[in-house]
């Protein structure tokens, strides 16, 4: 493969990996909770909508179907709290780097009962809503479309500077980390070479105190 045929497909890559947003569908038990994390860059916009799935389709939602929803960042700042709550949805701009998350809680029902939770989790570029923006400036279509591209290749570019960063704190810490591991080695082999000469010492006086020397 030609070395000028790697960037692009590489970048192609990395779009493709943008488009992904975190769109899910699963089961939670009566009594018990359910985090999930998600890796947001500072200043990145992130936005979250969530709902309960209604058991009996064409019926109301059952009375004691609520959620107890929390987003907290990677320090414990709360961003979000809602209970006993059908559905809802959150907005923020992240203040912090790291893993932040979102925790679901249901309140412990007899019998036991489990729900399903529909929760879509976007950051990033897929946070923003391009057809309000197309509503608002009344722009064409390949304008909105140039515009995404636009956005999405600054949204890679940051991206790739974030990444830069942690690979940088990543080589700082395996330094550190080599530098007390050669450190421990050193003090390790002077306390074993202390330990011997004593060892040493204390033979040869015990030998000369017997005369066998």
């Amino acid at each position: 493969m030609s070395r000028f045929n790697v960037a692009p497909r590489a970048v192609m890559m990395v779009v493709c990996m943008w488009k992904v947003a975190s769109c899910m569908r699963f089961d939670l038990e009566s009594g018990h909770s359910k985090c999930i994390t998600e890796d947001i860059k500072m200043n990145a916009m992130t936005v979250g909508k969530y709902s309960l799935i209604n058991p009996n389709e064409g019926y109301p939602m059952p009375d004691d179907y609520k959620l107890t929803v929390k987003v907290n960042s990677p320090q414990g700042h709360n961003y979000h709290h809602s209970d006993h709550v059908e559905s809802g949805n959150f907005a923020f701009t992240a203040a912090e780097s790291g893993d932040y998350s979102t925790c679901f809680y249901v309140s412990d029902l007899r019998p036991p009962r489990t729900m399903v939770i529909d929760f879509d989790w976007r950051t990033g570029f897929a946070a923003k809503d391009w057809s309000s923006v197309a509503k608002k400036g009344n722009i064409e279509a390949m304008e909105v479309e140039l515009k995404k591209l636009l956005d999405k290749i600054a949204s890679i570019h940051e991206e790739m500077f974030y990444l830069r960063e942690r690979e940088e704190e990543m080589q700082k810490l395996n330094r550190s980390t080599n530098s007390k591991m050669g450190t421990f080695s050193f003090l390790s082999l002077l306390i074993c070479l202390s330990v011997a000469g004593l060892q040493f010492w204390h033979l040869k006086s015990f030998f000369e105190r017997k005369k066998l020397l």
